[in-house]
């Protein structure tokens, strides 16, 4: 871990429903079904896995590099613990609802420690 991201991957299938806002929303929200795979969209380290971020459920935080981290919320399950070194497209979670109303996934990406938009990292599909 620690080296560059060379390439990012979309971190599970669905439709984008709500997209990246500087002001309102700092990521991403991805529906599909309960217990669709939840992927790491580039290899790194789990430094947060658990429910203590209010609003985003059941919550996954990988750290790609001193640069980048990706943040995966409202899972229904989670698959690996802090700690964890991961590679790019393991499976780290189940899609869920849980802190919001309906299944997907929060996404986001922060470069250092500040939200972007992943839609400019993540490839065109």
């Amino acid at each position: 871990m620690g080296g560059p991201v060379k390439s990012w991957r979309w971190p599970t299938r669905g439709k984008v429903i709500r997209r990246y806002s500087s002001t309102l929303h700092k990521g991403i929200d991805i529906d599909g079904e309960r217990g669709d795979p939840v992927e790491a969209v580039a290899a790194g380290q789990v430094v947060y896995a658990g429910t203590g971020i209010v609003g985003l459920g059941e919550l996954i935080i990988i750290k790609h590099n001193d640069i980048y981290l990706s943040a995966y919320g409202h899972n229904s399950r989670l698959l690996v613990a802090e700690g964890t070194v991961v590679r790019a497209g393991q499976t780290i979670a189940e899609k869920g609802d849980s802190g919001t109303d309906k299944v997907q996934l929060h996404f986001e990406i922060r470069k250092e420690g500040k939200p972007i938009d992943p839609l400019r990292l993540l490839p065109r599909r």
